[in-house]
């Protein structure tokens, strides 16, 4: 019986990859969330003891194979710091110290972290719901009430515009006929006793204002436009009964909220300054790879040109919107053709002191790279990436 340590293991639990070092008072655990994870790299190229390396990003991520992930952990050569933890920029690595979370790169060494800016400004926000439904990330908290006014069964909703509903019904016009007290649950059409002694119908037109929603179907259906719904907004926004916000740990700064917000009331900063570059001449037609991995929903198939408009050009297969791209790299590291994509990182936006260490792995991030992913030959599960 090996009663030495440190011992090693790694087992696979759902989605999640669990490689464990148990040393004599102390267990530690690193945990990798295959469905978060983008198999970007950024890990492999910060990790000191050099232990994460590329897999088969493209064909796990479509489910080509079953077995690996995006990145592959050497639970042997793993320091469990923390580096990786820090620098994934998709929230996909996690460290457990004796079953805590715990980073001892920040605790005990220092390092600094992503400059991250994901703010709402919550007076220009109209708690609409254009950010969550553009979100490729599911980042976005929206806790706001569904609409204003009644359900089906007259009961109350919570107010979700904050208006000013008047309603007027004109006596002399009315006929008591009980028309909109059949459409809308706000109203209730009271009629008095038709005695043959005055021979007229005559009544009461009840509004409950609790439950109208400013509709104006009652004016619409009244036979004798006897009926007047004046609605005015009191604020252009709704009230403060809900909260629209942004959960900066699941955020990959791709902004396409703070693009698509109609009021502009969104501010997101990138972590990764840089360039991106698709060739079309050397893009593999039909592959769809890198539109499948891409965690920004940056990458699209254009729209086919006419022939007329093309003027000698190679035509594109697959495109990019830099405006929504984070310059992660998982493109790249999923494509199978050489020099398809060109990655070109300029800057990494940190806070906190610059560590020697992050020196080091911040030179690496700024390495231009391209496209050129094989499988290695000699270790299952590898892939081989280039360097420009």
């Amino acid at each position: 019986m090996n009663t030495l340590f440190p011992k090693y293991s790694k087992r696979q639990d759902g989605c999640f990859t669990i490689m464990e070092q148990k040393l004599l008072k102390q267990v530690n655990n690193l945990v990798q969330d295959n469905s978060k994870c983008t198999g970007c790299g950024i890990c492999s190229e910060a990790c000191p003891e050099e232990a994460i390396s590329i897999g088969p990003v493209g064909a796990y991520r479509r489910g080509a194979i079953e077995y690996g992930s995006p990145i592959q952990v050497d639970e042997t050569k793993c320091s469990y710091c923390g580096v990786c933890v820090v620098m994934c920029p998709f929230n996909a690595m996690s460290l457990e110290i004796d079953g805590e979370a715990k980073l001892p790169i920040l605790e005990k060494e220092g390092f600094p972290v992503y400059d991250m800016v994901t703010e709402i400004d919550h007076e220009k926000c109209s708690q609409c719901t254009t950010c969550e439904d553009v979100c490729p990330r599911e980042a976005i908290i929206r806790d706001v009430p569904l609409f204003e006014g009644t359900d089906i069964f007259g009961l109350k909703k919570a107010e979700a515009v904050n208006a000013n509903t008047e309603f007027t019904c004109n006596d002399e016009k009315c006929t008591y006929c009980g028309l909109c007290g059949e459409i809308c649950q706000a109203i209730d059409v009271v009629r008095k006793p038709f005695t043959p002694e005055t021979g007229v119908l005559d009544g009461e037109v009840i509004w409950n204002k609790d439950f109208c929603d400013g509709c104006q179907i009652c004016q619409s259906i009244c036979p004798n436009e006897a009926i007047e719904v004046k609605r005015g907004k009191i604020e252009k926004k709704l009230n403060n009964s809900g909260l629209v916000e942004i959960e900066s740990e699941e955020c990959c700064t791709c902004r396409w909220c703070a693009i698509s917000c109609p009021t502009e009331a969104i501010t997101v900063n990138k972590i990764f300054e840089g360039e991106i570059t698709f060739n079309p001449a050397k893009c593999p037609g039909g592959c769809s790879t890198c539109y499948e991995v891409c965690p920004a929903n940056a990458i699209y198939m254009p729209t086919p040109k006419a022939p007329a408009d093309m003027h000698n050009e190679v035509e594109a297969k697959i495109a990019v919107n830099k405006d929504f791209c984070v310059l992660c790299g998982a493109c790249v590291n999923s494509c199978p053709s050489e020099d398809a994509i060109v990655l070109k990182r300029t800057a990494v936006h940190m806070k906190g002191k610059k560590t020697d260490l992050f020196k080091k792995i911040e030179a690496k991030l700024l390495v231009p790279r391209t496209s050129k992913v094989r499988e290695d030959k000699d270790v299952f599960g590898k892939a081989q990436v280039k360097a420009l």
